[in-house]
């Protein structure tokens, strides 16, 4: 039927699909969606891209869905919003591997981007290793400070508190 034809024509040459069978591995997913408010990353094509070795995905708007099952499934997604509404006729993947901004930051195909509970960052990869330089000293430092609280606290030493050697 009509439906069909349109849904596989979208699924193997418009959406992310095509680009998720590139190799990926140690990559982090930044993309474009220029705001929309429809769910771009679901369950189901993030785990296809994690199986590609995507470590995770930023998106500035075409939010997350699935999320109960990406939680279950490990996909780390940062997004600003969660939507259960599809992307289909909505969105159209153009270009990969180019300049975008997110949140006011401009992305460039190989910066680092660094994401936590706190957020996102993008660390330029020119200055990545000054920047991993001087992170890493001060979270030893940081690490120690705290170890030294733990201590005197009596509490359980736990990863947070146990540096490795620099």
């Amino acid at each position: 039927d009509d439906y069909t034809a349109w849904s596989n024509n979208y699924y193997s040459e418009i959406c992310i699909y095509p680009w998720a069978k590139d190799e990926l591995d140690g990559y982090f997913m930044a993309i474009d969606v220029s705001g929309v408010d429809a769910g771009l990353m679901g369950s189901e094509n993030a785990l296809g891209c994690k199986m590609a070795g995507c470590r995770g995905f930023v998106l500035n708007g075409g939010g997350i869905r699935d999320t109960d099952e990406c939680i279950v499934e490990q996909i780390p997604v940062w997004s600003y919003f969660v939507s259960q509404k599809m992307d289909q006729a909505r969105i159209r993947y153009i270009e990969k591997d180019i300049p975008i901004a997110i949140g006011g930051v401009a992305i460039y195909p190989g910066d680092i981007i660094v994401a936590d509970g706190d957020g996102v960052i993008v660390v330029p990869r020119a200055v990545a290793r000054d920047v991993a330089k001087y992170a890493s000293r001060e979270l030893y430092n940081d690490k120690n400070a705290r170890r030294e609280k733990y201590e005197k606290l009596g509490w359980e030493l736990d990863d947070s508190v146990i540096n490795k050697e620099l």
